[in-house]
């Protein structure tokens, strides 16, 4: 038996962050993922009892309350593997690129939303362009300040930079994220390839 839940739905950047650490630190034996359907209109009641805000990812644990929020799950599951996910040397540079991929995911999730659950006749294009220049601030950050890291061992701030370039390709691939980043794009071809990304996969 699982002693503990993921409680997630596939097409979140911020849940294949988890997902994706589950497998890289060989813990997706001790973790029941639990998929489900929730949206900011209609909250999942599985999603609200492990996250008072209904916000998803949450971990349940058999020994103390669920985790949430993706980055405080993901430092639980490092600690407890000793993965060294976080590493002291260049800890600040791993959180802060990790945080630049959290935000461009925050921005794209953003956009998706606008998109995917106003009515046509409301959609703000203002705010969805907003939105895209925050994550091509991000991609721009990345590819001109970031690239040594991101060639370095792994760490979080590759997995999140990954899950949130992966989401942009899953809802909006006709922007085309990769112009201007050729050195970010060959990086992402190439930590694509690893099992634990291919593995979380979502193409719906």
């Amino acid at each position: 038996m699982n002693e503990m839940k993921l409680i997630m739905a596939e097409a979140s950047p911020f849940a294949r962050k988890v997902r994706v650490v589950l497998r890289e630190t060989n813990q997706l034996k001790d973790v029941e993922e639990v998929s489900i359907a929730t949206s900011p209109f209609q909250v999942n009641e599985q999603a609200k009892a492990a996250n008072p805000t209904g916000r998803i990812p949450s971990l349940s644990r058999a020994d103390g309350p669920a985790l949430y929020d993706s980055r405080v799950i993901t430092r639980y599951l490092d600690a407890k593997a000793s993965a060294g996910l976080y590493p002291e040397a260049g800890l600040w540079d791993v959180l802060t690129v990790e945080a630049t991929g959290d935000s461009m995911m925050d921005s794209a999730v953003s956009i998706s939303y606008e998109l995917r659950l106003r009515p046509e006749e409301k959609v703000s294009t203002e705010w969805t362009e907003a939105q895209w220049a925050k994550v091509m601030g991000g991609c721009d950050a990345l590819q001109g300040q970031w690239m040594d890291l991101l060639n370095g061992p792994l760490t979080m701030a590759h997995i999140s930079v990954a899950c949130a370039l992966g989401y942009l390709d899953l809802r909006h691939d006709a922007r085309n994220w990769r112009q201007g980043h050729d050195a970010l794009a060959a990086w992402f071809a190439d930590f694509s390839k690893r099992s634990s990304f291919q593995d979380t996969h979502f193409d719906g």
